[in-house]
């Protein structure tokens, strides 16, 4: 009982609408998304749960024909507030996606990139400090140490999505977004990435995209299920998997839709 009163609220969604030019994508989402908790959004393909997580750092303003309505609040402040700056709300929030996407740059570059342009290391000692940090903390340190100035472009496939997790990390995000960040490596490399996702949970909120439902079950503790735009049902993992209140979740679950 403990634990659930020293949940925090990090991201609060309070009536979202998302429209492609005239295609209404995200329909009346209400959601609230907990500190230091791995939430993963879960759904049939094109059920709006990637379209949703861009909400959250305004990727979607990239979009010219997008349109977001609703609040979307982070620590209780409005992140579509015109006084906010994208690039600074993207620090924020970082996000790791599909495909590995490293910068055809060094390994080190990569990871001192979002440091370097948002100012957070005034002596190269101190960018030094925060790549060996972040490649730490994607457990990949070991991995590349000796090899920094090595182009990242020249890793396995899931060194190289690791590495985009650090680079993600590098600006000390409070929330890391992950559209199937295994859904292009093998099922060792989808180990680490799983393994790493669960240690990630002790600095940030973390919430993943994922098309497999046994990937959700493995890394999270929440589970919001999405179908045709709308959120379904939001709650305990366990919960949404063993006794799902909506025969929607049921049906998907069972494979019954999908």
């Amino acid at each position: 009982m403990k634990d659930r009163l020293m949940d925090t609220i990090k991201i609060s969604a309070k009536d979202v609408q998302v429209y492609y030019a005239d295609n209404h994508a995200i329909k009346d989402v209400n959601v609230e998304i907990e500190d230091k908790t791995v939430t993963a959004f879960i759904g049939p393909s094109g059920c709006g749960k990637s379209t949703f997580l861009r909400c959250l750092n305004r990727m979607n303003d990239t979009i010219d024909i997008c349109r977001v309505e609703g609040d979307i609040l982070i620590d209780g402040e409005d992140i579509y507030d015109r006084r906010v700056d994208p690039v600074q709300l993207r620090a924020k929030v970082g996000m790791v996606f599909q495909k590995p996407n490293p910068f055809p740059k060094s390994i080190y570059d990569n990871v001192a990139y979002g440091p370097r342009i948002h100012g957070l290391a005034r002596a190269k000692s101190d960018l030094d400090e925060i790549v060996e940090m972040s490649l730490r903390k994607a457990a990949i340190w070991d991995e590349v140490k000796d090899r920094l100035d090595a182009p990242g472009t020249g890793l396995s496939g899931g060194q190289q999505q690791r590495l985009c997790i650090a680079r993600a990390v590098a600006t000390a995000p409070e929330v890391l977004l992950m559209d199937e960040p295994c859904s292009a490596l093998d099922p060792i490399a989808t180990a680490q990435v799983e393994e790493l996702i669960d240690e990630l949970r002790q600095n940030f909120a973390v919430v993943i995209v994922t098309h497999s439902m046994q990937q959700a079950a493995r890394v999270s503790q929440k589970t919001a299920f999405f179908h045709l735009g709308n959120l379904v049902e939001y709650g305990d993992t366990n919960q949404i998997f063993t006794k799902p209140s909506d025969p929607r979740t049921e049906s998907y679950i069972t494979g019954r839709i999908g």
